[in-house]
């Protein structure tokens, strides 16, 4: 048996119909390079999506590998209850320098799911502690994704992943999320002022004595198809919680570490949640990690004397691994060093008006909206009335296909097609994956 084989003997990959590796077999990947992945025959593919959002600086980045390989020669990882290690502690003195203000309190695990359900129950738990016992429901968006894991998939909205599990989920309140491409209020990108927010106020009226915490993507929502709207929304947010004593959970995941033109999408309205849940980019796609931050406030509530019963008592195995910490530790270094961020702004003009000169008038892309480097192709039927494409289709699926042929990773959300390259993507891998996706829609649309 030869590699793929083996592969669909054994493996059963996430986020597939199994059945569609019958067609599109899986390809083997033997080795990165940049913005570049090279399969067992040396193709190689551009690595548009960032590896699932995640690679933040490129493949075999030299200082991240760097980092982990020295750290792997003196410590690989230890029980982090009751002990402690110096890449951790660097970690959160220097993420203290760049996250939104008054977050303070850093809580380790290993993936963003795991990030989400830390700061839920840390919620819960705070509300509880602080004379509200009523306050036991979470707030969250329409079309809204916050992970896999049971509390996530409650305040997560995609049916593709949690509509079968209704029956074991939590009863959530959610809110319309802003849609402005199709926005119910008539209005356009340009005379936006949030009237949707309309929609926020009456579940907080309704509902804000007994919410203990709202949890957002912040100005995008990755997984409905890359949907953006704008700060102000996160600004008047953040007023109504406090208003109403709900605390802000702000899902930085996919977010984080300038994938949105600033480090971190909050940074865009000038406002600080009450949690920050961080993943993916933190350790530059590297290793699993993920972190629960928080402020004095919060931590305060949790401390006593232990018979009173206070602690949080929340664990993973792997929390605050040495090898992640090193790894989150080289990306900052590059990030600071390197002026990644003032290079990926320029890149992301570079992109934007590259994208609106080849698909800007194509007949079947409705909308090209784009938040630092993340750039979305929604592909419609009719671009006048904005009417989509009959999803039995799988139009953007049939593109994706084409475009690997040609070495382009462009997996799709539905029928939006999107470009979230590592940071350091350059301008020749711009007109590459421009030019690849251009011939893939050409195939299959005509």
């Amino acid at each position: 048996m030869n590699l793929v084989e083996k592969d669909l003997k054994y493996v059963w990959h996430p986020c597939s119909q199994m059945k569609d590796y019958e067609e599109l077999k899986p390809i083997v990947i033997d080795r990165g390079e940049g913005v570049y992945l090279f399969d067992i025959d040396d193709k190689s593919y551009i690595d548009i999506v960032s590896s699932w959002w995640c690679n933040l600086l490129g493949h075999r980045n030299p200082t991240i590998t760097a980092s982990i390989k020295a750290q792997l020669d003196r410590l690989e990882h230890v029980i982090f209850a009751n002990f402690t290690h110096e890449p951790a502690i660097t970690l959160c003195e220097q993420l203290s320098e760049i996250i939104p203000p008054n977050l303070t309190k850093f809580n380790f695990s290993d993936n963003g799911s795991a990030a989400v359900e830390a700061a839920l129950k840390m919620a819960f738990q705070y509300q509880y502690q602080t004379g509200h016992p009523e306050k036991t429901k979470f707030m969250c968006f329409t079309d809204g994704y916050h992970g896999e894991t049971i509390g996530a998939l409650s305040v997560g909205s995609l049916d593709l992943y949690a509509k079968i599990y209704n029956p074991m989920l939590m009863d959530t309140i959610r809110i319309e999320a802003p849609d402005c491409y199709r926005c119910p209020f008539g209005k356009t990108r340009d005379s936006c002022h949030v009237e949707c927010f309309v929609q926020a106020e009456k579940a907080f009226e309704q509902h804000g004595h007994e919410t203990c915490a709202m949890i957002v993507e912040p100005l995008l929502q990755g997984s409905a198809g890359m949907r953006m709207y704008p700060p102000l929304y996160l600004k008047k947010l953040r007023k109504l919680c406090d208003d109403y004593n709900v605390l802000l959970i702000a899902d930085e995941i996919a977010t984080g570490f300038g994938r949105t033109g600033k480090m971190f999408a909050f940074d865009h309205a000038e406002v600080s949640p009450d949690m920050m849940c961080l993943s993916k980019g933190l350790t530059g796609g590297y290793m699993p990690m993920a972190i629960t931050i928080t402020t004095d406030k919060i931590y305060d509530a949790f401390y006593a004397e232990y018979r009173e019963g206070k602690a949080f008592m929340h664990s993973h195995t792997y929390s605050g691994n040495p090898l992640g910490c090193s790894a989150a530790l080289a990306v900052l270094k590059v990030l600071r060093e390197e002026n990644i961020l003032e290079q990926a702004a320029v890149r992301a003009e570079y992109l934007t008006n590259a994208l609106f000169t080849a698909l800007g008038n194509h007949p079947n892309v409705g909308e090209i909206r784009h938040l630092g480097l993340i750039h979305a192709i929604e592909l419609v039927a009719d671009k006048q009335s904005k009417m989509p494409f009959n999803t039995e289709l799988r139009t953007g699926y049939q593109i994706y296909k084409k475009a690997l042929e040609k070495g382009l990773i462009l997996r799709p959300l539905g029928d939006v097609l999107y470009f979230n390259p590592p940071l350091i993507i350059d301008e020749k891998a711009i007109d590459e994956a421009i030019m690849i996706c251009v011939q893939a829609m050409e195939e299959i649309l005509g």
